[in-house]
């Protein structure tokens, strides 16, 4: 693997008035209690009317979930406005707004006009009520629900059902509840199935008029980035109407995030290009409408996700990955030209339009996520809510280096690298620092180059770390997560322990102090390479998988055929799980 091209260490010029400490044990104004005390989780982002709703998670009260509501029109006549007013808690007291489905939730409510229905951990249930008011339950408890929708008239909530069964896994499927028109006296309402048959639903979607609604559906043992089906039907004022009809996707191709147009034209992101884009879905199949080298897809790990909303004529605000780093802009429909806006975002999803005003959850080189909003006529993009982590000063932050690394195979391997970096320290003349591995979870997923304070926390101390984006990512088209296939624990590993050498033989860390960590998946990528290769002096797995064979026999239903896609079908293909689960090689473990 080619070296990547050298830099100054500590991420700036040597100065008198720095400290000289060896790498690894300089002062940091990071501490761990501040990692987590009070920081909040920012998530789905809505506009309905003149507000903005989103989701915050409070480790300070066990983690618990609520629905938050700030009003809009402060943010409108001029670049910064006031930001948002009549800021507050709006969902029931003591609720958790959170769902299981899937066991990783998302979509755990929906607002219209003046009224709230959300998903309630602990009542397992969905509550409706409205703004303001008291929350009451709308079904009774035994299923889990996800990905809720109001119809435009109103009447109906649609939502994703996840129902157990005693004798094999649950049954997922949409249903549509009746709304009450009196929500003081909330009757408990039995659902109806509007669509049934696959193993998962995702992603309902009305169009304007509420006459069509739409949704993604998927089977064993596909994963919804390997392929989906796009379904649609038949919706009036007593409902579905009809059987839903499959419209595009299959053949292993994936479907992200339906929506309909203002002229009831229906649109899908679609991957069949190679980068999950966005099409129109006509009587002839999807017609692209634009072609980026860029994603506007996501890995559904959870429901809810937005990356496209809806502006004025034929245009909608986008967030489309590139080189790993998002790039918030406009897409035209009718040219397919993309243009960026001029932020400095490098992640942005959420994306959510309304009245005029936008909003997302962002992050910078320099600034954590936060929930960002604007008014789209002369308005820029600025912080309603930021989540409580710690900042560092310029001086003392470590900007994400973009990496991009050929393997001796000619594969290629995608990174971002920290240098070290302190505005009081720097470590002594001809020493290099140590070097920290990062390797995320998913396995199918990604990290960003947005400022994460888990990276500063080592930098600030003198170490560097590298995170990296390993074969079977998202963010760099369907070719690199497909790389993935059969060889999860080779090459994810394979670029990780490349990765780690090539700094090394740059000269930019000290190849004598290497580690690596990870969680989950990435715990399972750390262990495998402590185990099958001699490159790392320590590691740090966080509930990584160290038996494959016991992955498969007590994982949930979304991911019980996941391994036949990473690693091949069990117990078929045993000898491959025993080959590459490195509990059954201990013996070649030699690092703490």
């Amino acid at each position: 693997m080619p070296a990547p091209g050298r830099a100054g260490q500590g991420g700036g010029s040597r100065s008198r008035l720095k400290r000289v400490c060896p790498y690894g044990s300089w002062a940091s104004p990071i501490d761990s209690s501040s990692l987590v005390a009070g920081a909040r989780v920012l998530g789905a982002p809505r506009i309905e009317g003149d507000a903005l709703y989103w989701l915050e998670r409070r480790p300070a009260e066990a983690g618990r979930q609520v629905l938050m509501r700030g009003e809009l029109a402060g943010l409108a006549g001029g670049a910064v406005g006031r930001g948002l007013g009549g800021l507050r808690e709006v969902s029931a007291p003591g609720a958790n707004v959170r769902t299981r489905v899937h066991e990783y939730g998302g979509g755990e409510y929906a607002v219209f006009r003046d009224r709230i229905y959300s998903v309630d951990d602990g009542e397992g249930c969905i509550l409706g009520g409205r703004v303001g008011g008291p929350m009451r339950p709308l079904t009774r408890r035994g299923a889990r629900y996800a990905d809720l929708v109001v119809s435009p008239d109103g009447r109906w909530l649609v939502a994703v059902e996840e129902r157990p069964r005693s004798d094999q896994e649950p049954e997922n499927r949409l249903v549509a509840i009746e709304l009450p028109v009196d929500l003081e006296r909330v009757p408990v309402v039995e659902p109806r199935v509007v669509a049934a048959g696959h193993d998962f639903y995702a992603s309902p979607a009305f169009d304007r008029a509420g006459r069509r609604l739409a949704c993604l559906a998927w089977d064993h043992p596909h994963m919804p980035w390997n392929e989906t089906v796009l379904e649609q039907l038949a919706w009036g004022p007593g409902g579905a109407q009809g059987e839903s009809v499959r419209v595009a996707g299959g053949d292993g191709e994936s479907l992200f995030q339906p929506g309909f147009a203002p002229d009831g034209a229906l649109y899908v992101v679609s991957d069949r290009s190679g980068f999950w884009n966005l099409a129109r879905v006509s009587e002839g199949g999807l017609q692209p409408v634009h072609a980026l080298a860029g994603e506007l897809g996501r890995p559904q790990w959870v429901f809810g996700l937005s990356t496209w909303a809806w502006l004025e004529g034929d245009r909608v605000l986008a967030s489309v990955t590139r080189a790993g780093c998002d790039v918030l802009g406009v897409l035209s429909l009718e040219s397919g030209a993309f243009e960026a806006l001029p932020v400095d975002f490098v992640a942005a999803g959420g994306l959510t339009t309304g009245a005029g005003f936008a909003a997302c959850l962002a992050s910078t080189p320099t600034s954590g996520l936060a929930l960002y909003a604007w008014a789209l006529e002369g308005g820029r993009p600025q912080v309603v809510r930021d989540s409580g982590m710690p900042a560092l000063d310029d001086a003392a932050a470590s900007r994400a280096e973009t990496l991009e690394l050929v393997r001796p195979d000619g594969q290629t391997t995608y990174a971002f690298f920290y240098a070290p970096a302190s505005a009081t320290s720097e470590g002594p003349s001809g020493e290099r620092p140590p070097l920290l591995v990062k390797s995320h979870g998913g396995p199918t997923s990604a990290t960003s180059a947005g400022f994460d304070p888990r990276i500063q926390f080592w930098t600030s101390r003198g170490f560097a770390v590298v995170d990296v984006n390993y074969a079977g990512s998202s963010g760099y088209g369907r070719a690199y997560r497909d790389r993935l296939e059969r060889a999860w624990g080779v090459e994810d590993v394979a670029d990780c322990v490349g990765v780690a050498r090539a700094l090394a033989e740059a000269g930019r860390v000290d190849g004598e102090r290497l580690a690596i960590t990870g969680g989950s998946a990435g715990g399972f990528t750390t262990l495998c390479a402590l185990t099958f290769h001699d490159v790392f002096r320590a590691g740090a797995s966080h509930y990584g998988i160290g038996d494959l064979e016991a992955l498969v026999r007590d994982t949930h239903k979304f991911e019980s055929r996941y391994t036949d896609w990473l690693v091949g079908r069990w117990p078929d293909e045993r000898a491959r799980y025993v080959e590459r689960s490195p509990i059954h090689h201990a013996d070649r473990l030699n690092a703490p």
